[in-house]
């Protein structure tokens, strides 16, 4: 069988849609060609800065006859009917039979579709990739209407045959527009910019690496970074691995030649992250470090062509534009240190011009609220709420910093840097950088106290103002990154053991949002949020339980309770993903009272995933389910809760007795370690009641005409619920483990 190779040759493609273009041509001809029954063995997709590439294996020499059946209108239908069905077809009516169907009688005609080889179904399919190619952007060039990520040069597509005495290869027949289809290609534009007949992928390989051009990805960063280890290694330096600059990189280059540069000694001084986002940012160079000092003292450029001066043109050059951008970098990094040795009072002045949100305030306002609320999470975290609140006064200072105007990406980094300059502990200098961790579901979590109150506290300020505002998340728009915010919070707490009841802190945020303007000036706002906080306090001090909650007070606790279940809903992804934890355990321990601590809730989920498929505690689970059943059936019926103590002298029967007794045990060995938070033995000592509920279900009959026996023995199972429902809500269980083998299932009663 064949093999199949394209490739579609042009004018740099960027180095960001290289990846998504090469999986983008695979996935279209693969599927083209398995619906025309020509499926390949295995399709490999390359790309270069200049060319996308599909090679494709074991493709059949031609689509196997077909012969189909169509179904037309029923016999007896209308002539125009029958007309339209003949025409849509080209067939005549001598050529239809009638068949039986369940649904009647009915006209067929088969159709015969002979084979068709290969070339003939490549060529259209190709065509047709072209020219509706998913590209992020497309141009026009010239007087054509194709359109292309940048102006198409060529196309080679070959079927080919490869064998010991040379193989066999034809050029698929295929024109668009100017371009016509052939078996020629280019090399490096520079170093062999000659075009050159290929006769298959082997050779097509092997001379497009004697053109200077290396066609996989995957060996261009390894050659790369061996080159760049090489060079640093024998200066005695050390080359800072930057995994996505790498990546951009290799889709600059199709030849990739790799060389050293010194910085010059006039910016060593700058901060190690100032000089490695300056190179990275504007010039694409990787850092270079010196092991003892940890200063990067040099960089590495990557050139995509090889000259006769062992490119010291290229190195000289690059280093004169390296050496001016590094001078803005210092210009910005003075003007900011005589800012941050006053306190930062100018970058907070600005701060109160910035708008975080229309409806939120300005970032000053922001700042103010983060202060609150860090300082009452900072007994959770073990902080001082003191410190926790003076470093969400610093934090975002950094925001108005010119270094951060020049490089968002430093924000946090820098005010570490600007901190010990306003004389800020080493602590709130961290805090500054580790704030905006994690930022997804592989990054650092903050382990210092002053951090993850800060950390907790912007996420769930985030949180809480665009659950205010109303610009919450939906499908998969998620403009604010709320859930990246909700995972944060996540991770936080289960990751760092944080005993957080979320409703304390939600509510009276919300109810500050409710009432407090975001558009005041931060003094004002500041003085307003103290006094609404207040004004929290005092309602909560005075409400007793039949009184009416005020409208904000009903509005912040609605609002709460609908950001709670989005924290329950990234709760559940982490856990199934990290701890494969089923759904309905997440769900069955969210319906509990205490389901707002979510480390609470995550140690309740781990214990009853532990045991939910133990055959013990699924014959728990069925007398459970039994006992649950027969109560709720009462309960619908006679419009009653049965939940009243049961008296233990109404218990006639041994297996009556034999659950009383159990349940007496069980209930005060399950409060003891639920007081610890010790689920797992909590539902261990439950289990333990199997044989009592099953026992006392199979042998008393529990509709007896004694009314006084019959409601006590409901309150019996009343007291049976309440015990097994301490730890979760096991009504939520989805299906029950099958009981264990030794044990049969019981008749439902």
């Amino acid at each position: 069988m064949p093999d199949l190779l394209i490739e579609l040759l042009s004018e740099e493609i960027p180095a960001r849609m290289q990846e998504s273009a090469a999986a983008a041509l695979h996935a279209r001809m693969v599927k083209g060609l398995r619906s025309a029954g020509l499926p390949p063995t295995t399709a490999t997709a390359y790309a270069t800065p200049r060319r996308l590439v599909l090679h494709a294996q074991g493709i059949p020499e031609a689509t196997p006859p077909r012969r189909d059946a169509r179904r037309g209108p029923r016999v007896g239908a209308s002539e125009a009917a029958l007309a339209g069905f003949l025409g849509g077809l080209g067939v005549t009516q001598d050529q239809l039979e009638q068949r039986d169907t369940p649904r009647g009688r009915f006209y067929f005609a088969t159709l015969s579709q002979p084979a068709r080889p290969a070339a003939k179904i490549v060529a259209p399919l190709l065509e047709a990739t072209i020219r509706t190619f998913p590209w992020p952007k497309s141009m026009r060039w010239g007087e054509q209407n194709l359109r292309w990520v940048r102006p198409l040069h060529s196309i080679l597509c070959l079927l080919y045959e490869e064998s010991a005495d040379g193989g066999k290869s034809q050029v698929v027949p295929l024109c668009i527009e100017a371009l016509r289809a052939g078996r020629s290609t280019r090399g490096h534009r520079v170093m062999r910019p000659q075009p050159f007949d290929v006769k298959g992928f082997t050779d097509y390989r092997a001379q497009l690496e004697k053109a200077h051009v290396i066609l996989d990805a995957a060996e261009r960063a390894r050659r790369i970074w061996q080159q760049a280890t090489a060079l640093t290694q024998a200066q005695g330096l050390e080359a800072l691995e930057d995994v996505p600059l790498l990546q951009e990189v290799v889709g600059l280059v199709e030849w990739p030649v790799v060389r050293l540069g010194k910085i010059e000694g006039a910016f060593l001084d700058l901060p190690p992250a100032v000089l490695q986002t300056s190179m990275r940012s504007h010039q694409k160079f990787f850092a270079v470090r010196n092991p003892q000092s940890k200063r990067i003292e040099a960089f590495l450029v990557v050139a995509d062509i090889a000259t006769r001066d062992n490119e010291a043109a290229i190195v000289q050059g690059n280093g004169r534009v390296l050496a001016a951008r590094l001078a803005d970098a210092r210009f910005f990094w003075e003007n900011d240190l005589r800012i941050a040795k006053e306190g930062g009072q100018l970058w907070a002045e600005r701060l109160g011009r910035v708008i975080f949100h229309n409806k939120l305030g300005s970032q000053a306002v922001r700042i103010c609220r983060l202060a609150s609320l860090a300082a009452r999470l900072a007994p959770f975290t073990g902080a001082d709420s003191k410190t926790a609140a003076e470093a969400a006064r610093w934090a975002k200072l950094d925001l108005a910093s010119e270094m951060v105007a020049e490089f968002p990406e430093l924000q946090g980094v820098m005010g570490r840097y600007y901190a010990p300059y306003a004389q800020l502990s080493q602590e709130i200098a961290a805090a500054a950088e580790d704030h905006y961790a994690p930022l997804g579901p592989s990054d650092r979590v903050p382990d210092k106290p002053i951090a993850l109150s800060l950390a907790l506290a912007d996420k769930l300020d985030r949180l809480a103002g665009f659950w205010c505002i109303g610009e919450t998340p939906t499908g998969s728009k998620d403009p604010q990154a709320l859930r990246r915010a909700a995972l944060g919070v996540v991770r936080l707490i289960l990751e760092r053991q944080i005993p957080l009841p979320l409703k304390d802190q939600l509510i009276p945020h919300m109810w500050g949002l409710c009432r407090v303007n975001p558009l005041l000036d931060a003094k004002d706002y500041h003085k307003n949020w103290g006094l609404a906080l207040s004004g929290w306090q005092k309602e909560q001090k005075e409400q007793h339980p039949n009184a009416p909650k005020s409208a904000d007070m009903l509005r912040a606790e609605t609002l709460s309770a609908e950001v709670l279940a989005f924290l329950h809903d990234r709760l559940k992804v982490y856990l199934r993903e990290t701890e494969t934890i089923r759904a309905d355990v997440i769900d069955a321990c969210t319906a509990m009272r205490d389901h707002d601590n979510l480390l609470l809730l995550a140690a309740r989920a781990r214990a009853l995933q532990g045991v939910v498929s133990d055959s013990v505690f699924a014959d728990l689970l069925q007398g459970f389910r039994r006992a649950n059943n027969i109560l709720a059936q009462a309960e619908a019926a006679e419009n009653e809760t049965y939940a009243d103590p049961p008296e233990e002298g109404l218990a006639t029967e041994t297996a009556e007795q034999n659950l009383f007794d159990a349940l007496n045990r069980a209930e005060e060995r399950i409060n003891h370690a639920l007081s610890s938070h010790d689920f797992a033995t909590a539902l261990r000592f439950m289990a333990e009641l199997r044989d009592p509920i099953d026992r006392f279900l199979d042998s008393v009959h529990i509709n007896t005409d004694d009314k006084a026996l019959h409601r006590n023995r409901l309150n019996l199972l009343g007291w049976v619920r309440a015990v097994c429902l301490q730890v979760a809500d096991l009504c939520l269980i989805r299906e029950a483990p099958p009981p264990s083998p030794e044990r049969p299932p019981h008749a439902t009663q």
